[in-house]
């Protein structure tokens, strides 16, 4: 048999015929109407199939088969480019939007009767709906349509997929719901469902979503962002399952933690970011003892920090910053023996000094305790952290505190230490010479304290240096021609300090990077080369 595809060209149809070794009919017709009609047609490019005869759709990029029979049982035609980034040249942007898929897609997909997992994400089929006729794709265990330009209402017959593990139907952006959700009704149907992601979907009609989805029995991971979601006037209690393991509810509008989430005991994963919750944090929380993952950032949550929380043994993240918390941190905290990240940066009323039961916290990568009122010595706070020797600290912000005393050259321990941020501190004395230990340092802040001495030559071994200010302090002495070594320096800030003597061009000549320059107040003279 031959497999006939039926793409769409700049001006009409153009049929393909290729020769298959499994000898299976594929009849996938794309419609021109959209946006980019040409580009199931690159996809064929990248196969080389004009250029090879007869070649064997199950060497196609995106196509999986079957070992043991030849039947196609994989289609993955997602995006083959990653989006580029915000400030990408504008030829990047449009590469990658010709890259996408579009058009209408047609029943003759249903041809493919083995297929168990298709992926259509990162493409542009605006103005389209989700194909009702993919709920007679039996054989589906894993579907994935996010972020591919769909809109309107999910098809209630995707609810006869008994066979599906997977679902992934996220929208396109934070700022719009182009997919309609009234009831999830439909996913009961769902027996076999492990994964659902529902983010970006206009949920605030569908007054059954926790009832259906928390009382899922094979239902492992949820992800429900930005949906409307908000709080239920007359909540039902809810005798949920057992089996959920991640939750995602970030970007709604709940003021208060749905109460049925603590019912959820096998959870190891909460997200409840970005939302309006208000008063104390739950005691509850604390009851969820296999929690490894618990995010709370960016609400109005304004107690202390509860002593049942310091019981989460597991837990490996915690985020609770861009709150309204108060307190001081207890020395509880080192029962965190496992947290790799931990912000409380942004709650502007944490106060006192911070225990040195830090020193448990012996697999610390990244701490933000950044914008609170913390104080105490600085050289404490280090010797606490260094005590492990574990050397897995890689960023630390305690930027706009009340900070005191010198920084020593316990400073040099953190090898792997890639960010650093106190500003806006009390600091004073030099800066340790040791510093030029920290290999792995990318960011340097240590603008707005009260610094002095000179600045240590041993600058000059941060080869990864991309960000270097201390500007806003007392520094002395000259500008020191180590700086010409940092060929990854990209923004330099010594302005308003008290260096002086004379800047000369090599003090930039490797400088090939470097994008902002700030070097005013203090008593420097530039000497240009006379060439």
């Amino acid at each position: 048999m031959l497999e006939v595809l039926f793409l769409a060209w700049d001006k009409g149809f153009r049929k393909v015929k290729v020769e298959c070794d499994n000898a299976l009919l594929v009849e996938l017709l794309l419609s021109a109407g959209g946006a980019s009609n040409n580009l199931l047609e690159l996809w064929l490019l990248h196969q080389a199939i004009f250029r090879v005869e007869g070649g064997d759709c199950c060497e196609w990029i995106g196509v999986i088969c079957q070992n043991s029979t030849g039947h196609v049982n994989q289609l993955h035609l997602t995006s083959p480019l990653s989006e580029p980034d915000f400030f990408a040249p504008y030829v990047e942007w449009e590469a990658y939007y010709n890259s996408m898929l579009g058009g209408n897609i047609n029943p003759s997909l249903l041809e493919l009767k083995h297929l168990s997992s298709l992926d259509l994400s990162n493409n542009n089929f605006s103005n389209i709906h989700i194909p009702k006729f993919l709920g007679v794709l039996g054989s589906l265990t894993h579907l994935n349509l996010s972020q591919a330009g769909f809109q309107g209402a999910i098809p209630q017959n995707l609810g006869n997929l008994s066979k599906l593990q997977y679902l992934d139907l996220r929208g396109d952006t934070m700022y719009r719901w182009d997919i309609k959700v009234k009831s999830l009704q439909w996913v009961s149907g769902l027996s076999s469902l492990q994964y659902l992601d529902l983010s970006g979907a206009d949920l605030s009609k569908a007054t059954d979503w926790l009832q259906v989805t928390f009382k899922h029995p094979s239902l492992l991971e949820l992800h429900l962002s930005n949906c409307g979601l908000e709080d239920d006037p007359s909540p039902i209690s809810v005798n949920s399952t057992k089996s959920l393991v991640i939750l995602d509810l970030s970007l709604n509008r709940f003021s208060s933690v749905p109460k049925s989430i603590f019912s959820l005991h096998g959870l190891m994963s909460i997200d409840i970011s970005e939302n309006s919750l208000e008063g104390p944090i739950p005691d509850y929380f604390g009851n969820i003892s296999f929690l490894k993952v618990l995010d709370l950032r960016s609400n109005s949550l304004n107690s202390s920090i509860p002593n049942s929380m310091y019981s989460l043994y597991h837990l490996q993240f915690l985020s609770l910053g861009d709150n309204q918390l108060q307190g001081i941190i207890s020395s509880a905290i080192g029962n965190f023996s496992s947290v790799t990240h931990l912000d409380l940066s942004h709650n502007d009323m944490l106060e006192g000094r911070l225990p040195t039961s830090l020193e448990y916290l012996c697999k610390l990568k990244e701490m933000d305790l950044s914008y609170n009122k913390i104080d105490g010595g600085i050289s404490k706070i280090l010797q606490s952290l260094s005590r492990c020797r574990s050397g897995s600290l890689e960023s630390l912000d305690m930027a706009d505190n009340q900070l005191s005393g010198h920084l020593t050259d316990q400073l040099g321990q953190f090898k792997n230490l890639s960010y650093l941020s106190l500003a806006q501190n009390k600091i004073s004395g030099p800066i340790p010479s040791s510093i030029g230990e920290l290999w792995s340092l990318k960011f340097f802040d240590v603008s707005k304290n009260q610094l002095n001495g000179q600045i240590p030559l041993s600058i000059g071994e941060l080869s990864s240096l991309k960000f270097f200010d201390v500007s806003e302090n007392q520094l002395n002495g000259t500008f020191p021609l180590c700086f010409g070594q940092l060929e990854s320096l990209e923004t330099l800030d010594f302005g308003y300090n008290l260096l002086e003597g004379v800047v000369l061009e090599p003090h930039f000549s490797h400088l090939t990077r470097l994008t902002t320059l700030k070097a005013s107040h203090n008593r420097l003279k530039f000497e240009p080369n006379s060439s």
